[in-house]
């Protein structure tokens, strides 16, 4: 009498069961590599934050080398007075502002990631959904100019970190409430930018 009990068929060298973990089969090709959670979505509040801590971090310590510059510039000519302290002031905001902003506007132009986006795995893309033009750039990043105002003698001095942090505030706010695209009203401004995750 003939054992009626069938044996399972009998696997290749090399091929393992779905089950047990494998996915390669001798003839058959690799199934897609699976992204990473999150890929190509719109990055949070929190990675952006970082992002940004990063990059102000770095063009402080830029900030702080063309201060000194200036100011030994400034002592050198032996001058002082109000008016030496203020001509060197609004260098040094001027300068300020302008690096900050060319920073931005340029990384993100050119590349699409500042530094901090880069070490958080985050891209900027325009409104037509590549990499931002200098117009969009600009334009998104006009806030980080606000220390400009620090030219203006006392009023200046008070008006340009309050400003630049009600700007951070609506920036936080609006990309907190747009659970749909996470774009801040600087984004808005440049005509719908965003930022999403690329790993």
């Amino acid at each position: 009498m003939s054992d009626s009990t069938q044996q399972p068929p009998s696997e290749e060298p090399g091929s393992y069961p779905p089950e047990q973990g494998g996915s390669y089969q001798p003839g058959k090709s690799p199934p897609p590599m699976q992204s990473a959670p999150g890929v190509g979505q719109p990055a949070d509040l929190m990675a952006r934050f970082l992002a940004r801590l990063i990059d102000y971090v770095l063009l402080t310590v830029v900030i702080i080398i063309i201060n000194v510059i200036v100011l030994g510039a400034f002592m050198s000519s032996g001058t002082t007075g109000f008016g030496t302290s203020f001509a060197s002031g609004a260098v040094s905001a001027i300068l300020g502002a302008a690096v900050a902003l060319g920073y931005f506007a340029f990384m993100e132009s050119s590349r699409g990631q500042t530094v901090g986006k880069m070490a958080l795995k985050l891209e900027t893309r325009g409104a037509a959904g590549g990499r931002p033009t200098m117009e969009e750039a600009v334009k998104r990043n006009a806030f980080t100019a606000i220390g400009i105002i620090g030219i203006i003698p006392i009023l200046g001095w008070f008006l340009s970190p309050l400003l630049s942090l009600a700007a951070v505030i609506m920036i936080a706010v609006t990309i907190n409430n747009n659970t749909a695209t996470r774009q801040g009203w600087h984004d808005q401004f440049a005509g719908g930018t965003s930022v999403i995750k690329i790993g």
